[in-house]
């Protein structure tokens, strides 16, 4: 049995050695993985071509960072033009409200206008006098005589 117990324990021996070396391969992999991965982008080539813009390769998260408040002032821009767009659409809705408020008192005031100058007529006044009996005006024969006083 002393023989099965030395095939045993070279069997043992050599197990604990392979797992040794494969925990030691295991280290060497990961630390190559961690090497060869990093976070940044890879670097942009100096000339920019339509493919790498239509793929979107030249936005890498480097310049986009570079370029955030760019972004955000875009942003502002465009929420500042959208609502200075609405608020002057509200303005000219107003202002053609007014105009036809505008248009109308024109209209009416020259109606009250027109309706005044008829009844102001002298003979349209002297027919009123002459119906109610509230005057002895009438007509002049002659013409009104001009005197001249000298100073």
């Amino acid at each position: 049995m002393s023989k099965k117990d030395d095939i045993e324990l070279e069997i043992e021996q050599t197990a604990t050695e392979e797992a040794a070396e494969m925990k030691e391969q295991a280290k060497k992999t990961i630390q190559l993985i961690k090497e060869k991965a990093s976070e940044e982008d890879p670097k942009l080539t100096p000339s920019l071509t339509l493919r790498t813009i239509l793929g979107g390769d030249f936005l890498t998260a480097e310049m986009v960072r570079r370029q955030i408040w760019l972004f955000v002032l875009m942003v502002v821009f465009c929420i500042a033009y959208v609502a200075i767009r609405y608020q002057c659409q509200q303005d000219l809705i107003a202002i053609d409200k007014l105009e036809k408020e505008l248009l109308d008192a024109k209209y009416k005031a020259l109606s009250c206008s027109s309706t005044l100058t008829e009844k102001c007529r002298e003979s349209h006044v002297l027919d009123a006098l002459k119906q109610n009996k509230d005057s002895l005006l009438h007509i002049a024969d002659q013409p009104p005589y001009i005197i001249y006083v000298p100073e």
